[in-house]
């Protein structure tokens, strides 16, 4: 490497008190760039390179397979020495104002198959008892509206409409919502109650669903508890209460509810939340296709 670059990494050193190991990222990140510009564009001084030159390389390192946080981190080390050299008036600009980062691929949410919940809820046999009651309603409050973990935690029997069959949500910022109830999760929602009633006795407690001992749901309780019967189904490594949440957005929107619809449900602020959840019907509709074309 040159002497400008020398001169950065004991500046990073000495004034920025950067440690070892980051030094040692620094170092190998310039000296492969420093390799690549001389093998791609006969360049001996690094200092001389241009934008496009610093894109070619990142293009390089992902048709290689790199990971786009370590091409960012790279970049992020060129840019650093650029910034010096402008800073110490060795180059008339930085050529890497010009260059954007890699975006991150974004994951999609991860969900059950429909046909593992069906088996989830039709043959994982549920106690018909207090602890069994409740694991059923925790899987089926999930699954069926949608709501979140803190939302199910705080569900209060007052939020309960048996009347007209719906369940009012209190989601971020105290926003509430009405999602409703199918009659199955009615069922399961009656008979939990009167297995409380029967253990606790009449005394109000407020909250739905609570401990062996009467107390408020936690949210390492229901995790553990739904990770249980998840893992009875699915090898996905995700068992989480979220999971759930994915899976009924997915499977609503695989058998064509409207967009809308599920963000309301959801209690998505904006649509683009809920978007998401298309990425997974796209992939689905690829996957089918390649299995059942005769060309593909």
């Amino acid at each position: 490497m040159g002497a400008e670059t020398e001169r950065f990494l004991q500046y990073l050193a000495q004034e920025k008190r950067y440690a070892r190991h980051t030094l040692l990222a620094y170092s190998n990140d310039l000296k492969q760039f420093s390799e690549f510009l001389k093998k791609q564009f006969e360049l001996n001084d690094i200092e001389g390179a241009q934008p496009f030159m610093i894109r070619s390389w990142l293009a390089g390192l992902m048709s290689e397979g790199a990971a786009r946080t370590s091409v960012n981190r790279k970049l992020s080390s060129v840019k650093s020495f650029f910034h010096y050299l402008q800073k110490k008036q060795i180059v008339p600009e930085n050529p890497t104002l010009k260059v954007s980062n890699i975006k991150k691929s974004s994951r999609l949410p991860v969900y059950v198959e429909e046909e593992k919940m069906d088996q989830l809820l039709d043959r994982v046999p549920f106690e018909n008892d207090f602890p069994g009651l409740r694991d059923r309603l925790i899987i089926e409050l999930l699954y069926f509206t949608g709501m979140r973990l803190s939302e199910l935690i705080d569900l209060k029997h007052d939020d309960f409409d048996e009347f007209n069959s719906n369940v009012k949500v209190t989601g971020k910022r105290n926003k509430q919502r009405i999602v409703p109830l199918l009659s199955k999760v009615r069922k399961t929602y009656l008979d939990y109650t009167l297995e409380k009633e029967k253990l606790f006795g009449t005394s109000y407690i407020p909250f739905v669903l609570v401990t062996d001992k009467g107390k408020k749901l936690y949210p390492k309780f229901v995790y553990r508890r739904v990770n249980l019967y998840l893992s009875y189904v699915t090898t996905e490594t995700k068992k989480s209460p979220h999971v759930l949440r994915h899976s009924f957005a997915t499977h609503m929107l695989n058998h064509g509810a409207d967009l809308n619809a599920i963000k309301e449900i959801l209690g998505h602020s904006s649509l683009s939340a809920t978007q998401v959840y298309t990425h997974n019907t796209i992939e689905k509709i690829k996957t089918i296709y390649k299995q059942a074309h005769p060309k593909a």
